[in-house]
């Protein structure tokens, strides 16, 4: 089920919060929704320890056990790094992303970030369409990043540990770090309450 489909215009349902509320959303047709970021917001532990970044919006739902969630972004990509991504999180230590981003190298590309108290940060696959769809699943402590353009091939991401508590966050991200701000539109937003069959395969 789209998650999506059961907000309304005026609230959410009451599974799913805001964690850092956007500067605007809306529902779009079709179960779609449109979240409009302020400037300057990211989920980022620079490694570097130079630059902390906790404070974009992120719509979730909190989910026990293993699971599957996807979601189809499209967004504006108004300014380098900004993205929207499917987001998995405990606190501001412990959580990972998968984007699909605005890079500093000029193209649109599959991002994927782990925090275990600093963050790493992966590129992945460049590619031109305007809108993807993003999965990540838990099986575990074992989690797995996959992308798909059409959401029903998946191509594996990253397949990694991270060992978090059985009850945690998963939702998605509309994040501009640098920018004034921008829009994603999220067609839709599915969580599944089972193990995958193969983590490699994404299905």
């Amino acid at each position: 089920m789209n998650l999506l489909s059961l907000i309304t215009p005026n609230s959410l349902p009451d599974f799913l919060h805001w964690q850092h509320a956007p500067s605007d959303w809306e529902i779009l047709p079709g179960g779609k929704i449109r979240v409009v970021a302020p400037g300057r917001v990211d989920y980022f532990q620079d490694p570097a320890g130079v630059l902390f970044n906790d404070s974009a919006p992120f719509l979730f739902k909190e989910i026990k056990g293993d699971f599957i969630a996807r979601t189809r972004v499209e967004p504006a990509f108004d300014t380098t790094y900004d993205a929207g991504a499917l987001m998995v999180r405990q606190d501001e230590k412990n959580w990972c992303k998968l984007c699909y981003e605005s890079t500093d190298f000029g193209t649109r590309a599959v991002v994927s970030v782990v925090t275990r108290s600093s963050s790493d940060d992966a590129n992945g696959p460049n590619l031109n369409d305007q809108s993807i769809f993003l999965q990540v699943f838990r099986l575990g402590n074992v989690f797995g990043f996959h992308y798909s353009l059409n959401g029903v091939e998946w191509n594996m991401v990253r397949l990694f540990r991270l060992d978090l508590l059985p009850t945690i966050k998963v939702g998605i991200v509309t994040q501009s770090p640098i920018g004034q701000g921008t829009t994603v539109v999220f067609h839709t937003f599915e969580i599944e309450n089972r193990s995958i069959t193969n983590p490699r395969t994404g299905v």
